[in-house]
Formats: structure tokens, C-alpha cells, sequence
């Protein structure tokens, strides 16, 4: 039986008769000027794309681009309503962050430009190969990489001075939780944020670094192999140790770092454009470590976050749409621009080598963090989201709910599994 694409399509027909009123339908807006495009995105993208059109138009004149913002969650569901409708209603350009892309290629394969084809297999030894890989099927490319997520420890630099925990001896998960037990005892802070209930980041990213996911190369459901099995124990050994605080969303999460309740957050590059906006008192007592390794001489890469931009087929200026997304993507100005002003790590190598990208600002103590983040880049192991990223989420954090609750690793992960499994087959 087909698989089931996650809960985008559980309420995607309620959204079908808002699709007309989004601005943006290939085959109805703007007709009369075929350089005139229209993108859906949402957040600090609406900025980044309006800005690259301002200077894409300069040497392409008559180009407009018209960028409807709204909410990740509405975008998904009017993306997937109108893929199902064949189309109807999608505009020419989509942002789709990585764990949506394989989900969406995979249950609608017809549905977006074959970059390939038009010649962006040229320009694929710019990015890292787990961007290229997690965008292509049949080795074929059907999105432009925007921004990435190389992980790593932000910590306030302060407060681990004052407990005397010297961050470079912090190698292995092992060891982030004896500085953590020296930090709590010391003065008192937890050394880390994790919503128990309701997300598995630190999971994901163990895995990542382990080079598995919730799903192997083959798509099979990884959750009981040995790599799955020691990163949940080794999140079970985090809460025991006492060194956490049950963050349950966003917000409380933000705030316990800006408020010094928690000293580090393992995490993508792009919270350090968060600590700027939400705790700019803190300059100056911020920096990152590289993400611990599960085990002594393992590997410190893993990805957390990122996003990419997607053409349909049915966008009758899909030309013009690649024409545009090739110089967004591969442009240095574009990228440099985007990290700067909405602290968005660039896919692109070539920016690594810039003056801008080498100036990390005032706000971290560190020299250059992110230095520290595109080394990690081609190390990166490629994530089988598959179509099922959502369920198998949603069954892996109930296994670290079960664990964190004391529960056997073994017996949860074992559950998960087999509860995935019948529900990838409904």
C-alpha cells in the first residue's frame, strides 16, 4: 500500500478552496509578464528573497518577484493540497525545508522541476554532498540548497569559567555530562534545554553524527540498530544525571538560555542569529564548541535544520524561476546577505572564503565561529528522511518520552518500530 505522507494530508482539503486567494497560481497570476514570479516563504526567507530580486533586477530588467509570507505550517499545507490538485494554485518558486523534501518527491514525483536537466548538476560541487543527496532522486536534482544547519555547543563562556570547565576538554557526550554535573554543583544552572515530550533534536542529532537516521540507506526503520540504541541511552544519561531542564517549546526554550537557567544549546548555526535578537545584553559571553561525539573518536558533524527552494512543473515561467533561483543560490552576495541579516548558514562553499563570512562579529568571544561550522560541512553524513519523517518523529519522541521516564531504551525504541511500521502500511 502507498505510504502515507505524514499529517500534511490530514487536513490539506480544507485548504483547497484558500489556495485562489494566496497570490500566486503559475497559471493565473502575472501571465501578462512572464518575468514576473511569485514565492511562497516564510520568516527571515521573505527578506533574503526580496533582497536577491532587488539585485537580480538590475541586470534583468522587467524581473519582479512578488514573496506571499506566511506561517511554515499554512505553506505546507496549501503546498500539499495544491500538489494533490495537480498543482492548482502553487506559485512558481517554494521554499521546502530538508526533512519535507524526500516526503514530497517521493509521494508527488512529477510535481517539481528536474534541475538536472537544465544544467544544475554543473554548480553541485558547491554544496556538501548530503544537500545534494537529500534533494535529488534517481540522481537527479529538484532543488536549489538555501541554508544549512551545522550543529554545535553554544555556552555561555561566563559561567563556564566560573564553575572552571575548560570547553576543549569536552570531546564526548560523556564528558558534556561530567561538566555539566561540575557546572550544576558549582552555580547551580542546568547545561542543557531538551523539551522531553515533544522533540528529539538531541536525538536526531547523535544520529546524525553516528551516520544513521530514524531510517537507513535502504529506507528500513532504523530505530533499533545499535546506533539508535546508545544515542536514546545516551539522552537517557543526560536527564538522569540531573543536568537538564524540561524546555516544552520554542519560547521556554529561548528564554532559559537568555535568562542564564541553562548554559548551552547543542544546536544548528542559525541560533546564533536567535541569541543576537533575544539576548543582546549577553554579548560578548557567548561562544561554540563542535557537537560531543557519542563515543572517543567519533564524529562531531551532524546537520539540524536547513532549507531549499523547489520549482513546480506546472509554473508556466519555470524558466525564468531557474534563472533567478541559480543566481540566489550561487550568488556569494546573496548568501553573505542572508547570514548577516537573518543569521542563515549558507549551503554555498565558495562564501566560506569571504571577508564577511570570515568576520564572526562582536558578539561571540570566539574568533570566528563560522569557521568552525564550515569545516563541519562536508563531514556532514546524509539523513534517509524519507516520506515518513513526520510519523517516525512522532513515534521516536514518544520513545524518548518512555526512556526519559525510566523506561528500558531497548523496549521503547523496539515499540516505536513496530508502531511505525503499521502506520507507514495504513
Amino acid at each position: 500500500m502507498k505510504k502515507r505522507f505524514a499529517i500534511l494530508l490530514i487536513v490539506s482539503m480544507l485548504a483547497m478552496l484558500a489556495l485562489a486567494a494566496c497570490g500566486g497560481s503559475s497559471a493565473d497570476s502575472d501571465s501578462k509578464n512572464k518575468k514576473e514570479l511569485t514565492a511562497w516563504a516564510w520568516n527571515v526567507n521573505v527578506k533574503a528573497l526580496e533582497e536577491a530580486a532587488k539585485q537580480y533586477e538590475k541586470d534583468n530588467k522587467g524581473f519582479k518577484l512578488k514573496v506571499v509570507e506566511m506561517s511554515n505550517t499554512d505553506a505546507y499545507q496549501k503546498i500539499t493540497t495544491g500538489l494533490q490538485a495537480g498543482g492548482k494554485g502553487l506559485p512558481d518558486i517554494l521554499l521546502i525545508e530538508d526533512d519535507q523534501v524526500q516526503g514530497y518527491l517521493e509521494n508527488f514525483p512529477k510535481a517539481f522541476v528536474n534541475l538536472s536537466d537544465k544544467g544544475f548538476d554543473d554548480e553541485k560541487n558547491k554544496f556538501p554532498e548530503y544537500k545534494i543527496s537529500l534533494l535529488s532522486k534517481k540522481d537527479k536534482i529538484y532543488g536549489f540548497p538555501f541554508d544549512a544547519g551545522p550543529t554545535g555547543v553554544f555556552y555561555r563562556t561566563d559561567i563556564f569559567k566560573e564553575a572552571g570547565v575548560d570547553p576543549n576538554t569536552i570531546q564526548t557526550w560523556d564528558d558534556y555530562i561530567a561538566a555539566g554535573k561540575t557546572i550544576k554543583q558549582k552555580t547551580g544552572k542546568d547545561m542543557i534545554g531538551m523539551d522531553y515530550n515533544n522533540d528529539d533534536g538531541q536525538y536526531r542529532i547523535m544520529l546524525n553524527t553516528l551516520g544513521t537516521f530514524y531510517f537507513d540507506d535502504k529506507g528500513d526503520i532504523a530505530f533499533t540498530s545499535d546506533e539508535s540504541v546508545k544515542a536514546m541511552g545516551m539522552i537517557q544519561k543526560i536527564k538522569d544525571a540531573g543536568i537538564s531542564k524540561n524546555t516544552s517549546g520554542w519560547d521556554p526554550w529561548v528564554s532559559a538560555l537568555a535568562n542564564g537557567e541553562v548554559v548551552t544549546a547543542p544546536t544548528g548555526a542559525w541560533f546564533s542569529g536567535s541569541l543576537i535578537q533575544q539576548a543582546p545584553d549577553l554579548a560578548g559571553k557567548w561562544s561554540v564548541f563542535p557537537i560531543p561525539a557519542v563515543e572517543k573518536g567519533g564524529s562531531h558533524a551532524a546537520n539540524n535544520g536547513g532549507s531549499n527552494f523547489m520549482i513546480p512543473t506546472v509554473s508556466e515561467k519555470s524558466d525564468e524561476a531557474y534563472k533567478f533561483l541559480k543566481y540566489f543560490s550561487t550568488s556569494n552576495d546573496v548568501q553573505e546577505l542572508a547570514m548577516s541579516e537573518g543569521g542563515l548558514f549558507p549551503s554555498l562553499n565558495t562564501v566560506y572564503e569571504t571577508e564577511t563570512f570570515k568576520n564572526a562579529g562582536d558578539y561571540f568571544t570566539q574568533d570566528n565561529i563560522w569557521q568552525l561550522f564550515a569545516a563541519e560541512m562536508d563531514e556532514i553524513k546524509p539523513a534517509n528522511y524519507t516520506g515518513n519523517f513526520s510519523i517516525a518523529k512522532d513515534e521516536a519522541v514518544k520513545a524518548q518520552s518512555k526512556a526519559l521516564e525510566g523506561g528500558d531504551v531497548k523496549d521503547a525504541l523496539e515499540v516505536a518500530k513496530k508502531s511505525l511500521a503499521n502506520r507507514i502500511q495504513q
